[in-house]
């Protein structure tokens, strides 16, 4: 299955369960964590509890549980134990420590989905997750947390552009990801309302190597999807270099449409096309 778009929908909204998996995300992350209050989160496990129930046969249904170390944890995973959802999001995860510990406390296998970057310590650790990669659905980051943890005032720039310690961290989660073989997740775009922003954000998603991304609101679930699917001119190139390999099996340069084409770009080729190939099937 490909994970283009990840919706996330507060745990302790019921109403908008629905709602978001007919937006047409990939995947729709239920959350008991951060848009929860303290107050709410047995209502948010309860009502998470019931509609997985229901509906983790039919759809990919993501739970993010909370940190490690909360008080919050414990009661998660005695409220959610009988469950098996697609996977089990882990926030202010600090490498492959935090999953095994996880993987060690569930009742049944579910893949993990961390988020690598929430924590100064978490950034010297983001290389660990290929030696825990056969536990993982992804990879993927924040912009919030590591800021507040470090005292500094903001992540972004004044147009928008996060600053050199959070593109840092960014990178390091893409490499993270394709180091352990493992979808490289974006983060959210938190303007749901801007849509040239959204647009822009998601292309640089994408061209940087990014497999999807996660949003915040329905109406961003169809750019994001539309721009992680290879388009028509996309496909037909990939096939052309395919098959121009093909016809030269002997060589690791060809010729095509007057540019030099090397194993890389047949790499990339191939990649065009099995996305193309998991976005029809899914």
């Amino acid at each position: 299955m490909r994970l283009r778009s990840l919706l996330f929908v507060p745990g302790d909204r019921p109403e908008r369960f629905d709602k978001a998996l007919a937006s047409g995300a990939d995947a729709v992350i239920l959350d008991l964590e951060d848009s929860v209050s303290v107050q709410n989160k047995p209502k948010a496990r309860d009502a998470v509890h019931d509609f997985t129930m229901r509906r983790a046969a039919d759809t990919a249904l993501v739970i993010r549980i909370n940190p490690l170390a909360s008080p919050a944890f414990e009661d998660d995973l005695a409220a959610l134990s009988d469950l098996n959802p697609f996977a089990i999001m882990l926030p202010k995860a600090e490498g492959s420590a935090s999953v095994r510990q996880l993987t060690s406390r569930l009742s049944s296998t579910v893949p993990i989905l961390p988020i690598a970057t929430e924590t100064p310590a978490a950034i010297f650790e983001i290389g660990s997750y290929r030696d825990v990669a056969s536990h993982l659905c992804g990879l993927t980051w924040g912009a919030e947390d590591l800021p507040a943890a470090i005292g500094a005032t903001t992540a972004r720039e004044a147009d928008g552009r996060y600053t050199a310690p959070y593109e840092l961290a960014r990178s390091l989660v893409l490499f993270g990801a394709h180091a352990a073989a493992v979808p490289a997740i974006e983060t959210v775009y938190p303007d749901f309302r801007d849509h040239d922003g959204l647009k822009a954000y998601v292309a640089r998603a994408r061209r940087d190597g990014f497999s999807g991304m996660m949003a915040i609101h329905p109406s961003q679930v169809e750019p994001i999807n539309r721009a992680f699917t290879p388009d028509a001119a996309e496909i037909a190139w990939a096939e052309r270099v395919v098959a121009a390999f093909a016809g030269s099996p002997e060589i690791g340069v060809v010729q095509l449409e007057g540019r030099m084409l090397d194993l890389p770009h047949l790499k990339l080729a191939k990649r065009i096309l099995e996305a193309e190939k998991t976005s029809s099937d899914g």
